[in-house]
């Protein structure tokens, strides 16, 4: 028999649970692409993206996955033969890093491993003995979507300029933009890459690339640059065809626009809040299931935690059974290992994520870690009872 029956909960960090009111928005029929509602609005569109990421300079936008993103961020500012300094703690940096490499850029690796955020002290030596200004760009992500870890990006920009080094900043928020703290601006980021999918919570299609006037002054020598990837023309557009380099991901823009307009509604801080209130409630219950068994959280120190993700370490190959089990018997889907495998776990059936970005309320929350505990009781997986009684206290505490 299956419980599976109903409204299945996509459970994963990305894609999100798209709200009803963005689906709604987008179920119409292709709009005027030349002139009127498409048109005015898409130039709002921008502006309030410019206020989630805090900055008052500037946007592209693209009809691009996250990869895309960060393809543009990286032919706009850069040269063959330039080097990066790449920051890695997680599959999602290592990644970008790989990204630069096959363009012909030089990349030196940081590693930090699976359960850590950055070394800052480590960064700051690195860029202290770099006399020659050798590394044009440090890449790093805010959130690692495979390891859950939460980097210190302010702290990071603090260690670049205690190191006297003009590199540029450029930061990955895909996993985190609207769920986690950012403040572009304030943390002195050149670069920050987006999607829509996640804490946006529109489906998948669209990137955003927010940039600094010192990283367009980078652009001028920058040598990778191609046509399409250009930010240029899409920050400026003198044809509103512009900003997409051709036709528009229209229906995309409705459902953005509606999504725009509920963070607004209930507020960017509060967004957050609402955020971190649930992942604590996560955190909470896994603690207590961990008392006994194998369940444990990624990241020890809930300092650096995202608040829209959890990564989860089981034993293999326990991770992938309750995995399954939950999305057969009892509808929610839980995110795979992503990246966490290990000479005895090449598949990373040992781990799991929770996502909890975007639309997600206290009774989604409590629904998920209901459909856990009853696979953990169904699989006979080891585990201390009050994990719902401790997720419970977390959310009434706040």
């Amino acid at each position: 028999m299956t419980l599976a029956n109903g409204r299945h909960y996509l459970a994963i960090p990305g894609p999100s649970v798209m709200p009803d009111r963005v689906l709604r928005a987008m179920h119409r029929p292709a709009p005027n692409i030349y002139t009127g509602a498409l048109v005015d609005m898409t130039h709002t569109i921008a502006d309030d993206l410019k206020r989630v990421a805090r900055t008052e300079q500037h946007v592209a936008m693209y009809i691009a996955n996250g990869h895309g993103a960060w393809e543009a961020a990286l032919v706009n500012v850069l040269s063959r033969g330039d080097k990066v300094l790449v920051l890695a703690t997680g599959r999602f940096c290592v990644g970008w890093g790989e990204m630069a490499a096959k363009m012909g850029i030089e990349v030196e690796t940081l590693d930090f491993g699976k359960r850590s955020d950055i070394d800052l002290a480590q960064v700051e030596e690195a860029l202290r003995a770099d006399k020659a200004h050798a590394y044009k760009a440090v890449l790093s992500v805010q959130v690692d979507t495979s390891t859950s870890v939460l980097n210190d990006i302010k702290g990071l920009r603090a260690a670049m300029i205690a190191a006297n080094h003009p590199a540029l900043l450029m930061v990955d928020c895909i996993a985190c933009l609207g769920c986690d703290r950012f403040e572009m601006d304030e943390w002195g980021v050149d670069i920050m890459v987006a999607g829509c999918q996640k804490g946006l919570m529109t489906p998948p299609g669209m990137a955003f690339v927010f940039f600094s006037d010192k990283a367009d002054a980078a652009r001028e020598s920058a040598d990778l640059v191609t046509h399409y990837w250009d930010w240029r023309p899409r920050v400026t557009p003198a044809e509103y065809y512009r900003y997409f380099d051709g036709t528009a991901p229209t229906h995309h823009l409705f459902g953005l626009r509606e999504a725009l307009d509920m963070i607004f509604e209930e507020g960017l801080e509060s967004v957050w809040a609402r955020h971190a209130t649930l992942a604590r409630a996560i955190w909470a219950a896994f603690d207590a299931w961990g008392q006994h068994g194998p369940l444990e959280l990624n990241i020890i120190d809930p300092t650096k935690r995202s608040t829209a993700v959890t990564a989860i370490r089981a034993t293999a190959p326990e991770g992938t059974q309750l995995r399954n089990w939950l999305s057969e018997t009892a509808g929610v889907t839980l995110g795979i290992g992503l990246g966490m495998g290990t000479d005895t776990d090449p598949a990373g059936d040992g781990f799991f994520r929770v996502g909890h970005m975007g639309h997600v309320n206290a009774h989604m929350v409590m629904g998920v870690l209901g459909a856990i505990q009853t696979g953990l009781e169904a699989l006979d997986i080891p585990h201390a009872k009050g994990a719902l009684d401790a997720a419970t206290a977390a959310m009434s505490a706040a």
